[in-house]
């Protein structure tokens, strides 16, 4: 175990399996192709899935390799259009008749395209549980968080179902309380299903994630109707006694910069690390692999 995992306490090992994942690696514009194990970003988005709050933030620390999975490639079916949130909110009102995305063999929104992906993998994965800066109340410990993250995982609540890259290939989960010591049990359960010991592997360039780790420790969550209605109450208390041309102006710049979320909201950038397998282990904590951003704001 490495020094930085045996140093955070405020640590979750959740064991992650599947029939097929495919984490498409982004220099593929049309065709998806996969790396060939999970990545750090696919990681944490199943924990999210599993739980999150605005309080609190993942960081991976560690992959354990218990089955890595064989290369299968298919053909689906996708769609080249999306939704609008304007139009999904006529549609609601009853002003615009509804317009489905038709994504089947032959439509005019649809597409077919190539996939190459894993079949049968099997994952440890070990986070470590942060809280943000919003985490102002006594009640945003991190001890809480912590029970609420276990308990949950034990009984295998979730909030979305966790997925392997893309939302069709669902992901199974259970809580485990030592990486190193359930992967010994696994390759002793799997037998030969069980991927041999990979003393060294270098993966390559590989995405670490899509959000900078350091902003999302700021945090971030939208105010709720009530907070939001209060925020404007103290403004209207504010500007009481002051003359109705300078109540109107204020009122509009107020209208122009109201704040509807707490925190920070973070631009996409691009994170790069250089993958190595070691030990069937592949190493994720930011303080232990270099990690290369690259600006992505302008395609987002």
């Amino acid at each position: 175990m490495n020094d930085i995992a045996a140093a955070a306490p405020n640590r979750v090992t959740i064991r992650v399996w599947g029939d097929f994942a495919c984490f498409t690696r982004p220099e593929m514009k049309v065709e998806r192709v996969s790396y060939p194990v999970i990545t750090p970003s696919a990681a944490r988005g199943i924990l999210e899935a599993i739980y999150w709050e605005p309080q609190m933030y993942y960081l991976i620390d560690s992959i354990h390799i218990i089955r890595r999975g064989r290369w299968i490639s298919f053909r689906r079916n996708e769609v080249i259009c999306f939704i609008s949130l304007d139009n999904a909110k006529s549609w609601m009102n009853g002003t615009r008749k509804v317009s489905p995305i038709q994504a089947g063999g032959g439509a005019a929104d649809g597409t077919q395209r190539n996939m190459l992906a894993l079949q049968g993998v099997e994952y440890l994965i070990t986070a470590e549980v942060r809280l943000t800066s919003l985490a102002r109340q006594p009640r945003c410990n991190l001890a809480k968080y912590l029970d609420q993250i276990k308990r949950r995982a034990a009984v295998g609540k979730c909030f979305h179902r966790p997925a392997f890259g893309v939302r069709e290939f669902d992901a199974n989960f259970a809580l485990e309380e030592n990486a190193d010591t359930t992967f010994a049990r696994r390759q002793r359960e799997l037998g030969a299903e069980a991927t041999p010991l990979i003393h060294y592997e270098p993966l390559g360039l590989m995405l670490y994630d899509v959000f900078d780790h350091n902003q999302r420790e700021q945090g971030f969550r939208w105010l709720r109707e009530e907070e939001i209605k209060t925020n404007r109450q103290h403004f209207e208390e504010e500007i009481t006694g002051l003359k109705k041309t300078e109540q109107n102006r204020r009122r509009k710049v107020y209208a122009a910069n109201e704040r509807c979320f707490e925190g920070q909201k973070i631009q996409p950038h691009s994170a790069f690390f250089q993958a190595e397998i070691r030990d069937s282990v592949l190493q994720c904590h930011p303080d232990a692999v270099e990690i290369l951003l690259q600006d992505m704001g302008g395609e987002h």
